[in-house]
């Protein structure tokens, strides 16, 4: 690293030379490659970025210039040139650094990045301010792994040819989000990419029309002009020149060189200026190149496979993709819908098998639960896979196209709860409290395997309401692959033990903590019964009444934010029925953004395991008796 172990901030990659510059990108890619694997992250896309953001922190004056960054795992590279260096072997651990950009990390991290296609708006607000504070400085929004493929996306393009602001847009594309990028965009940008030819009469015609005397100006308009029309007939790029924007490109992402002459043109251009970078996800690491899905994310402690050696059992994602997959060879009306995550949800089974049947949509979480909409009123059965935290991007939608009109979309909200790792960003801890809020729609979470696999057959089987399932991110306990499936009365709950003076009533994943908590509250002499909340909404109104009348403390656990969450509707519905003869405890994710770290050690932070429970839970009642 003799070139690397000198660079802390991009002032001291500034006074490089070309062939200096090479040797340090190498060096970082290096030390990318012994890094990662080893902590765990996102891998691939850090790789296919080495030289473009070598070469934007070379050009721009960052952090005077803002760089913005599209999908933050592209900043593994700017987190090493940021004063980070040292500090990206803690990246995603507790207590270490972010995965994602983050404001409060570095002055360099402009804007909070972890969800895509936020930064062309981000960076036209931005742009807009400077301008009214009469500033001066570049602002540079870099937009990658599918990121154009977003609607906010093409929003943001719309916006910024209209206000014809400086900013620069760098299109980093390789051809990928996580999932292979699909739809028109893709298609666009890979036919920019096999049109050379224009280029080569341009310059040709260009360089002829300046070797003759005199009239070369009139000549070079009248070439102008047919420029300007011969663009049109060949060369793709001209969609964004319609939009406003200066198009340049397509370039080598991996040139450093290239990037540097192209760049400082650019840097002295005026308006909106869009620059195609073509990059390779993965980039000098023979397995990520050739499966950058695979290797898109690594698991801590990673070897040439990408992942640790795996736990035998299943996680839950694995258990909704099988068994999606099986329902759907009984059923023809039953289809996938994806939103450019069809290996993260586990669909690339179902897809395989049933490829008519599959629709990945990219980036475009609001569109797909139109979509699903679409084919809900034609007579199929879509089956939305999707994280938590991305469903959020479709909150409108859920309510005004989905739940108002009472299609029977199932949503399978993978990653509900706290997801480890990838921190505040992509955290599940608010689906049941926006959720909750719409009416004419059914709320699940299975305690268990063989419960998320009867809860799927229950959504597909009934055609009445929008049907949610939600589960974590781990593996799914009691899980056999010759479950016979069985369908669940929508809003029933279950008591799996039964006591008298504490009931627990828990959701999901919560449900396994709660049984542990009642062993540790029964070996203290307190009675605890603990009840399976599988339907959050409708929920068992008549059970609950019953426990009302029979336990003095009723307890409600969720892997959720309490703000809206099942705690409070439980809450609220004793108030309201005035059953309130017990003492409510609401036990969830408090009103606040929760770091990164594993799952294990956010849910000892949030208080959210047995021993913890049993702590607050003791607590409770040593208060309660000092009060009598």
């Amino acid at each position: 690293m003799e070139i690397l172990s000198n660079i802390e901030k991009p002032s001291d990659i500034r006074h490089l030379n070309a062939e200096e510059l090479k040797k340090l990108c190498a060096e970082i890619r290096e030390y990318l490659i012994s890094v990662i694997p080893s902590t765990g992250g996102h891998f691939a896309s850090s790789l296919g970025v080495v030289e473009l953001t070598v070469a934007l922190h070379y050009i721009y004056n960052t952090p005077k210039d803002k760089i913005v960054w599209d999908v933050g795992h592209q900043g593994y590279v700017h987190k090493i040139i940021t004063e980070r260096k040292d500090a990206l072997k803690t990246i995603r651990k507790w207590g270490g650094i972010s995965g994602f950009l983050k404001r409060d990390e570095s002055e360099f991290d402009v804007f909070g990045a972890g969800h895509a296609s936020t930064a062309i708006s981000a960076a036209i607000g931005i742009a807009a301010a400077r301008d009214l504070d009469n500033e001066d400085y570049k602002v540079i929004a870099v937009v990658g792994d599918g990121g154009m493929t977003g609607g906010l996306s093409f929003e943001g393009l719309n916006n910024a040819g209209m206000l014809q602001k400086d900013i620069t847009v760098i299109l980093n594309d390789n051809s990928m989000s996580i999932s292979p990028n699909v739809g028109a965009m893709s298609h666009y940008l890979t036919s920019i990419k096999t049109a050379p030819l224009f280029n080569k009469i341009k310059n040709e015609v260009w360089d002829l029309t300046g070797k003759i005397p005199k009239v070369t100006n009139k000549i070079r308009l009248l070439v102008q002009r047919i420029e300007d029309s011969l663009k049109r007939l060949i060369v793709p790029g001209m969609w964004f020149e319609d939009l406003g924007f200066k198009y340049i490109g397509p370039i080598d992402g991996h040139d450093i060189e290239e990037l540097l002459s192209f760049l400082y043109r650019a840097k002295g251009m005026k308006g909106p200026i869009l620059i195609h970078v073509l990059t390779k996800k993965g980039k000098g690491y023979s397995f990520a190149e050739e499966d950058p899905c695979k290797y898109h994310g690594v698991a801590p402690n990673s070897d040439d496979n990408g992942f640790e050696e795996k736990n035998n059992s299943p996680s839950y994602s694995e258990v909704f993709g099988d068994t999606i997959t099986e329902i759907a060879e009984k059923n023809e009306k039953v289809c996938a819908v994806t939103a450019a995550m069809a290996e993260g949800t586990n669909l690339s089974g179902f897809r395989e098998r049933f490829p008519e049947r599959f629709f990945d949509v990219g980036i475009a979480e609001s569109h797909a639960v139109i979509f699903s909409a679409g084919l809900c009123l034609e007579g199929l059965r879509p089956v939305f896979a999707i994280y938590s935290t991305f469903l959020q991007r479709s909150f409108d939608q859920i309510i005004h196209d989905v739940a108002l009109q009472s299609l029977p979309v199932v949503f399978a909200i993978d990653r509900a709860g706290l997801s480890g790792e990838d921190g505040p960003t992509h955290h599940g801890c608010y689906d049941i409290s926006f959720l909750c809020t719409s009416p004419n729609i059914i709320i699940s979470a299975p305690k268990d395997g063989n419960e998320l696999v009867d809860l799927l057959h229950t959504a597909v089987n009934q055609d009445k309401l929008p049907f949610a399932v939600r589960y974590p991110k781990e593996i799914a306990p009691n899980y056999d692959k010759n479950h016979i499936p069985s369908l669940i009365e929508i809003g029933s709950w279950e008591k799996i033990s039964e006591g008298n003076e504490i009931a627990l009533l828990a959701v999901g994943s919560m449900v396994e903590t709660a049984l542990k908590t009642a062993e540790l509250l029964t070996k203290e002499g307190i009675s605890t019964g603990v009840i399976n909340c599988r339907f959050i909404k409708p929920f068992d109104k008549l059970m609950l009444s019953e426990l009302s009348q029979v336990y003095k403390y009723i307890i409600t656990i969720e892997e959720n934010s309490v703000i809206g969450g099942f705690g409070s509707i439980v809450s609220q519905y004793l108030i309201e029925k005035g059953l309130n003869n017990s003492n409510i405890y609401n036990f969830g994710i408090k009103d606040e953004f929760i770091t990164h770290g594993s799952r294990e050690e956010l849910l000892e932070f949030v208080g959210l395991t047995a021993i913890k429970l049993q702590n607050k839970i003791v607590k409770i009642l040593n208060k309660e008796k000092s009060l009598i």
